[in-house]
């Protein structure tokens, strides 16, 4: 870990193996050390917020969660997608492999972004949400899935893949590639929330399928810190970068929380 951040002045909270950043993510990456990460997970911005409005705890709310998601133009957005990725991809090791979430609204880009540079696809995951909010147009149908996209440096590159244990907790069945996953408990959000935050179920199984323990996990849009608190409860490194200081306060919140219940026990 002190190797990957040698660089770096934007540390905002450090405790062994966790690690958070706080600055512009295009200008942070370029910062960290190349083949230094074993794997990414990456929840970029789906720049939704155009004004509109949807459904939340069964009140009408808008869309807009900040300024970090809005953008001009669709060739903007495509832009800073392959910005970001291809600094990831000098990021990850030979054998590493990246993680990402989004909606119809980012992920094409993200996708064909990823084969331009030269990553390799490996899977299409649809996280089917259990109870999603309901589509209050009522001119299509309820969105009630994310797609996470998984992939590996490039076409020549091997990658790790714990087929054994992801067969095992799926009753000794092969996994497949639609996952049935609910939203973060209330728990999760104890210390507060992030508009896109993801479930600590969901990031668990992620880590759990491509990474030994004492692995160094990236997550470039850090968020809550779902990724880095579940990569501290299977005892890999992370590291974690966000431009704004509320969300890593909250994080650095959830952690403190973690390593607190630990010592309960």
């Amino acid at each position: 870990m002190k190797k990957v951040l040698n660089k770096i002045d934007e540390l905002y909270f450090s405790e062994d193996k966790f690690k958070l950043l706080n600055g512009d993510t295009l200008k942070v990456l370029k910062k960290l050390e190349s083949n230094s990460i074993d794997m990414i997970f990456a929840d970029p911005p789906y720049f939704l917020s155009n004004d509109g409005i949807t459904c939340q705890s069964g009140e009408m709310v808008s869309v807009n969660k900040g300024d970090w998601d809005k953008i001009d133009s669709i060739d903007e957005m495509h832009q800073f997608n392959k910005i970001w990725l291809k600094e990831c991809q000098r990021l990850l090791k030979d054998n590493g492999t990246i993680w990402i979430s989004g909606t119809y609204h980012n992920i094409y880009s993200v996708g064909y972004s990823l084969q331009q540079i030269g990553f390799k696809i490996l899977n299409n995951i649809v996280w089917m949400k259990k109870s999603p909010p309901p589509n209050l147009g009522c001119r299509c149908f309820t969105h009630s899935n994310e797609t996470i996209i998984w992939a590996r440096k490039n076409k020549n590159s091997k990658h790790y893949f714990n087929y054994d244990l992801m067969k095992e907790i799926n009753n000794n069945k092969q996994m497949k590639d639609i996952w049935r996953v609910g939203r973060p408990r209330k728990k999760e959000k104890k210390h507060g929330a992030h508009p896109t935050q993801k479930p600590l179920e969901l990031l668990e199984r992620i880590i759990l399928a491509s990474t030994d323990e004492d692995s160094i996990i990236l997550d470039p849009f850090n968020g809550s810190g779902t990724t880095g608190i579940a990569a501290a409860k299977l005892n890999r490194s992370y590291i974690g970068i966000d431009i704004e200081k509320d969300y890593l306060k909250l994080t650095e919140k959830r952690y403190e929380d973690f390593i607190k219940q630990l010592s309960l026990f």
